[in-house]
C-alpha cells in the first residue's frame, strides 16, 4: 500500500524533528529550555483537543450540501516512543499534524493541495459514518491501536482499529488511513518546499 510508505516516511520525519529540539543534557542551556518540548507538546494536545470540542459555528462552518453530517475528520496513530501522531481535516479545507511530542503543522489551507486532500479526507470518514459510536472520550488510542474520530454537526464519533490490521491494508478502514496519510503527504510536502 503506497500510504503505508509515506507513514513510514512521515513518522520518521516527525521522530527525527522531535530528537533536534532538545540540546544536549550536558549543554548549560539544557535546564533553561527544558520546558520547551513540554510546553509545545502541550500545544498539540491543546490543539488537538479543540479540533474535536469546537462547535461548528465556532469556527466558521456550516452544514452544507456536501457536508450534511461530517464536517471533520481526525486518526490518532501511534508513532514510536510512546508518542501519538494526529492528522486532522475539515470540510473548509483546513488541515493540520500535531503530536504528543514537540512536532507539528498547522494550516495547509492556503494551498489546494491541502484544500482537496482535506476534504477527501472528510468525505472518506463520512462513508464510515456507520460504523462509528458516539463518544465524549477523546484519549489517544492505547499501543497498537488506532483511533479516527468523526467530527459531526451532532457531535464526535469514533472508531478504533487494530494497527497492524490497518498497516496491512486488510482492514476495512484502511481506506480511511489511507485518505489521512494522502493528507498528511501533501503537509509535508508544502513543510518542504517552505524550507528549501
Amino acid at each position: 500500500m503506497r500510504d503505508i510508505g509515506t507513514f513510514l516516511l512521515s513518522a520518521t520525519l516527525v521522530t527525527g524533528c522531535v530528537k533536534q529540539t532538545l540540546p544536549p543534557a550536558n549543554s548549560p542551556t539544557h535546564s533553561a529550555t527544558n520546558d520547551v518540548p513540554k510546553k509545545n507538546a502541550d500545544a498539540g494536545r491543546d490543539l488537538r483537543q479543540m479540533a474535536l470540542t469546537a462547535p461548528a459555528a465556532k469556527i466558521g462552518i456550516q452544514r452544507t450540501d456536501d457536508f450534511p453530517r461530517t464536517y471533520g475528520a481526525l486518526i490518532d496513530w501511534p508513532i514510536g516512543d510512546g508518542n501519538i501522531a494526529t492528522i486532522v481535516g475539515l470540510s473548509d479545507g483546513s488541515a493540520s499534524l500535531y503530536t504528543s511530542s514537540t512536532f507539528g503543522i498547522i494550516g495547509g489551507v492556503s494551498h489546494e493541495s491541502v484544500r482537496k486532500a482535506a476534504v477527501k479526507f472528510v468525505k472518506t470518514a463520512d462513508g464510515f459514518y456507520n460504523d462509528s459510536v458516539p463518544t465524549s472520550d477523546f484519549s489517544y488510542p492505547a499501543k497498537n491501536r488506532i483511533k479516527f474520530y468523526l467530527i459531526t454537526f451532532d457531535g464526535v464519533r469514533v472508531i478504533e482499529a487494530d494497527y497492524d490490521s490497518i498497516y496491512s491494508g486488510k482492514d476495512k478502514f484502511s481506506e480511511l488511513f489511507g485518505e489521512g496519510q494522502n493528507l498528511l503527504t501533501e503537509l509535508r510536502l508544502i513543510t518542504e518546499r517552505k524550507s528549501q
